[in-house]
């Protein structure tokens, strides 16, 4: 059975057209947990067990019935699908995903890439270095929503990135940083349409390319659009996944915009 949030009123746990897969012995996914979930994944499996069981709206008043603090209400739609409805479920529950270019397949980038992996996002990793994505991911399986895309110069890729894209650069050269800075602030300027362009570095390399990108004829308005440090505040560690984990934060801070597919 798919089991999907079909609408909601007041507080509630997931919205709508969260979903999920209820199995006879396991389950896929969520639509909020606790005792929701629990009473939902038993609906499931009683209408599995019937073989004329059918799709059905049902409605959960969290507080009175189900003595949850949400107290808001939910409607399940509870729906019989079978092999068949492989490829049409893979296209319909996919979901809106945000464009993200991601430069440097280094250790950051690696980290970023596998957490960036379970997320709604359509990631573009770039990198100048022809055979760093074999070596970066040796042993394991690129994410599904990963395509991995060698460019040389590596800030040639940015003019044909989606519009949209959330720009994270951390390359293994401060020479091709400030290149794909450049291209991205310069993107900016004719097109105004990458929400967000973040630098790995301290502040002390934000003067420097500051200074640089100031003598190549950018604005200080237009250089305000650089985010350098990346990552939320408060986050000091520096493991590569700690950062990774501070960098994907901030991408989800960044407002919806044209661009999500």
């Amino acid at each position: 059975m798919l089991v999907t949030v079909h609408a909601t009123r007041g507080s509630v746990p997931r919205e709508v057209g969260a979903w999920m897969a209820v199995f006879a012995d396991t389950t896929v996914a969520t639509v909020g947990g606790g005792r929701l979930e629990l009473d939902a994944i038993a609906h499931a499996r009683r209408v599995l067990a019937q073989p004329d069981g059918h799709d059905a709206l049902v409605r959960y008043a969290l507080g009175p019935s189900l003595g949850q603090c949400c107290g808001g209400e939910v409607v399940l739609h509870f729906e019989r699908v079978t092999a068949q409805d492989q490829a049409a479920l893979a296209l319909r529950l996919t979901g809106p995903q945000v464009p993200v270019a991601l430069f440097g397949g280094g250790h950051v980038g690696q980290a970023l890439v596998q957490l960036l992996g379970t997320l709604p996002m359509a990631v573009t990793w770039i990198d100048s270095r022809d055979a760093v994505f074999d070596t970066a991911w040796e042993g394991g399986s690129l994410p599904d929503n990963v395509r991995c895309e060698h460019s040389q110069p590596v800030q040639a890729a940015v003019p044909d990135l989606p519009a949209g894209s959330r720009v994270v650069i951390m390359s293994f050269s401060h020479a091709e940083d400030l290149d794909v800075v450049a291209a991205c602030l310069a993107r900016q300027r004719a097109q105004g349409d990458l929400p967000y362009v973040g630098l790995i570095g301290s502040q002390t390399k934000w003067a420097s390319f500051r200074q640089r990108l100031l003598a190549r004829g950018f604005g200080a308005a237009e250089l305000a659009h650089v985010t350098c440090p990346i990552g939320v505040p408060g986050i000091a560690g520096k493991q590569p996944a700690v950062i990774a984990v501070a960098v994907a934060a901030q991408l989800l801070q960044v407002p919806a915009g044209p661009g999500t597919v």
